[in-house]
């Protein structure tokens, strides 16, 4: 068959260690030989963002707004050991978080459901999708370790120079400190995005916070959102036939946990990261999730919402067998590759990321994974394969359905 051409690139964002090595032979096995793959390419591995100072990082932010779509691998966020492992000038920041900083944008992550994968919460029939604030809160945090003895204050110096103050705490001890802040516009624009995707799936969302607690911080968020759904979607919602609640994040999750599925849980920024974890892992695996960033001004970026699999690149290094779950990231390129096809008019790159999608569950479903689910398969047969070999089996599908 002749190769399915683009128009506009996407933007293509390399990682790290096992999800890297996945990435290419993705490319390989299931893109190249069926789309004339174009991209503007950008190696967001930690040791090119180390040579560049993260400038990478910031480029390929800037690139995808200016091309509207955009694929990401796992990347390393550093700690001390990464410091040490890869020699960095500094433990730089998580990628994601800076993306996410740039794009101002609200990421929609959503299990993939197989059959013979039960979830761990068996009245879960239907998927959970986490809406996640993507700007502020600890990701764009300013912190200090203070010694004893000490004041620390909250201050806020308005533009003729006046200054508001709130004693934070008085340190008899040495003690930590941390800095939170979060903008008006882009709380609006992660309510608005929530309120669309809700009506765009016509799924019921749910927004929950601890304003009992943060009676300032929190409380913001759920007035912002209630001001939106009462002026601009309201209406809408009603007309849809779904509803939009708001409640506290500890009775979200108890309801969340006796719940069968089939809404849109909408998180700030840590909440999300954790909960969709959580959410992930409850149906299975965090490599059977898809995720993508909906920014404000209709930007999307997919990416593999799990890490870089270090346990697996080990092994790998060491020229041993890996059985390495690849789906979450195929997922992120036929995302990708369908909203490009999508935005360009280009049906056939449409039908082509479809077909990915249907020949990775179809895989799956007939029996052949890769260790993670076949621990967790109740199919009676089923085959463990190798990381290339659940890929090649993918393709063999694949070629059938194009």
């Amino acid at each position: 068959m002749e190769k399915i051409q683009m128009n506009t690139p996407l933007v293509e964002m390399d990682g790290d260690e096992m999800t890297r090595i996945i990435w290419q032979l993705i490319k390989d096995i299931l893109i190249k030989p069926y789309v004339a793959l174009k991209t503007e390419y950008y190696d967001l591995g930690l040791v090119h963002r180390n040579e560049t100072d993260d400038q990478v990082t910031v480029d390929s932010a800037e690139a995808t707004k200016k091309y509207g779509v955009a694929v990401k691998c796992a990347t390393i966020t550093p700690n001390a050991a990464r410091v040490s492992e890869y020699d960095l000038k500094e433990m730089w920041k998580s990628p994601n978080g800076t993306i996410r900083a740039i794009l101002d944008g609200t990421v929609f992550r959503t299990p993939i459901l197989v059959k013979g994968i039960v979830p761990y919460i068996p009245s879960w029939t239907k998927p959970i999708t986490i809406a996640r604030h993507a700007y502020g809160d600890i990701y764009k945090n300013v912190e200090m370790q203070v010694p004893a003895g000490g004041k620390a204050e909250l201050v806020y110096t308005d533009k003729d120079g006046n200054e508001t103050r709130e004693t934070i705490h008085e340190f008899k001890g040495s003690g930590v400190i941390q800095g939170v802040h979060n903008r008006d516009e882009s709380i609006s624009s992660f309510a608005r995005a929530c309120f669309n995707f809700a009506l765009d799936m016509k799924q019921d969302i749910w927004f929950a916070t601890k304003d009992t607690i943060s009676k300032k911080y929190d409380h913001r968020f759920k007035d912002i959102f209630a001001e939106i759904f009462e002026n601009e979607y309201k209406a809408k919602f009603e007309e849809a036939g779904i509803e939009y609640f708001y409640t506290l994040i500890d009775d979200a999750v108890a309801r969340v946990i006796r719940s069968e599925g089939g809404y849109i849980w909408a998180c700030k920024n840590y909440d999300g990261d954790v909960m969709s974890d959580m959410v992930a892992t409850a149906y299975g695996s965090l490599a059977m999730m898809t995720s993508v960033l909906v920014s404000p001004d209709g930007v999307y970026e997919y990416e593999a919402a799990h890490g870089t699999v270090q346990r697996h690149y080990y092994k790998h290094l060491k020229g041993e067998s890996t059985s390495t779950n690849s789906v979450a990231t195929i997922f992120a390129w036929s995302g990708a590759l369908r909203k490009r096809g999508e935005l360009d008019g280009l049906s056939e790159l449409v039908r082509y990321a479809d077909a990915l999608e249907k020949a990775t569950i179809k895989t799956i479903e007939d029996g052949i994974m890769t260790g993670d689910l076949y621990l967790m398969s109740k199919l009676e047969k089923k085959e463990k394969v190798d990381t290339e070999g659940f890929l090649r089996a993918i393709d063999e599908r694949l070629k059938v359905m194009l």
